[in-house]
């Protein structure tokens, strides 16, 4: 049963780029935003079970993951959306050239499997309709850093999509058409 579910969550998170929703579907639906934001948790136990080497050849820049209440109250909905997406993004190259550099098996695939899912939220929130004009927000404090722990950069990952995208989610809820 469990494998099942997994299987169909890995499924949605993979095929989420030809699905025919808009990207305000995800922000609605919060079961489906929440399993498919289960699957960073499902990645580091794959992680756990590979019996390999978890330090990469290459260190991955992480995202700044801190959410700070007061400038983040302060900052347009625009702005939080590009703020996670860059982060997505530059994450998502990171890991495209340690997985290069990566022999092919269980991290490998890991690797592949968070870069598409790193992508996939970058296509939500680059499509996602923000209609919001600009405020101004205080420039970003966070240093980003980097590392070359496999678990560190999923660590990081989880902690983005659970934290600012899933912050950002809540406040976009508003814009949700009636049930």
């Amino acid at each position: 049963m469990a494998l099942n579910k997994l299987l169909l969550l890995w499924m949605v998170a993979s095929e989420l780029r030809d699905a025919e929703t808009k990207p305000i579907d995800f922000v609605c639906n919060r079961t489906a935003r929440r399993a498919m934001n289960a699957a960073a948790a499902e990645m580091a136990n794959t992680l756990s079970n590979c019996n390999a080497l978890v330090t990469l050849a290459t260190p991955v820049q992480l995202p700044c993951v801190a959410l700070h209440k007061a400038s983040w109250e302060n900052t347009s909905h625009k702005q939080k959306r590009d703020d996670i997406a860059d982060s997505l993004r530059h994450l998502s190259n990171g890991i495209k050239v340690a997985r290069v550099q990566t022999q092919p098996g269980c991290v490998s695939s890991l690797l592949q499997r968070l870069e598409r899912s790193a992508s996939n939220y970058v296509h939500i929130l680059t499509n996602l309709d923000l209609s919001q004009g600009p405020v101004e927000s205080p420039a970003s404090t966070c240093v980003p850093q980097s590392s070359s722990s496999l678990s560190t950069v999923l660590r990081a990952y989880t902690r983005l999509i659970s934290g600012k995208l899933e912050a950002l989610m809540e406040k976009l809820v508003d814009k949700c058409p009636p049930q």
